[in-house]
């Protein structure tokens, strides 16, 4: 019994040692990441795989063109440097809106996101709100996370102020608009997770909300964007 014991205590510990080893290969040129962000970045095609498997936080809702009651280019947003963007000046270009967060299961998502921004910038702004609305994953300052982003994950698409995004007395007034059918003229979807994304058309028109197990570079989010 002893010697059954020792050899399970083996191969759980061989295991071990070569999921870390596996851990330390994907993020070899990370910087600054704690251990648990290290094997989330890890994990992150496993959990893809496991919610394509059993379909699990791929909602997706899409809505025909409609002006809104209220203009969508009203908006102003401040950027996590503090400076203000006047989302007016986004006109012409679809725009991608997503919730993020450091410490989630999805962060590997800011990688996808990033490529999905290489390919389409002429056409397609996406816009990062980190938030700690869930779980607490988000615990940085603004410049922790816009140097985790950028060192970590190649991050160069614009990052707004953390805020809180889900519906509450301080909600962002950009997720206010994105989740208040009076305003945006259908969604009340709020997000129900980090990585949630919300698909602008190029006049300002709320056309798609993608849950977080869609990837942002799934065939999904690219189609809607072509």
């Amino acid at each position: 019994m002893f010697r059954k014991l020792k050899n399970v205590f083996i191969v759980i510990a061989m295991l071990l040692l070569v999921f870390w080893g596996y851990v330390m290969i994907v993020n070899r040129n990370a910087t600054g990441m704690t251990g648990r962000q290290k094997v989330l970045k890890a994990v992150y095609p496993l959990v893809t795989w496991m919610n394509k498997l059993t379909n699990k936080n791929r909602t997706t809702l899409s809505h025909e063109k409609k002006v809104p009651p209220v203009s969508f280019y009203s908006l102003k947003l401040v950027l996590n440097d503090g400076s203000s963007l006047d989302l007016a000046s986004l006109k012409g270009k679809k725009i991608l809106l997503v919730n993020t967060a450091s410490d989630c299961g999805y962060t590997g998502q800011y990688e996808q996101l990033q490529h999905l921004y290489n390919d389409h910038n002429q056409k397609l702004v996406i816009i990062g709100f980190p938030a700690n609305d869930f779980k607490e994953q988000e615990k940085g300052t603004d410049q922790d996370i816009a140097a985790f982003c950028k060192k970590n994950y190649g991050v160069t698409f614009p990052l707004a102020q953390k805020s809180v995004v889900v519906k509450a007395p301080d909600q962002n007034a950009v997720f206010q608009w994105l989740t208040d059918p009076a305003k945006n003229g259908w969604n009340s979807q709020q997000p129900t997770w980090n990585f949630c994304k919300y698909l602008l058309s190029e006049d300002g028109i709320l056309i798609d909300f993608f849950a977080s197990g869609v990837e942002p570079t799934g065939k999904e989010v690219v189609s809607a964007i072509q």
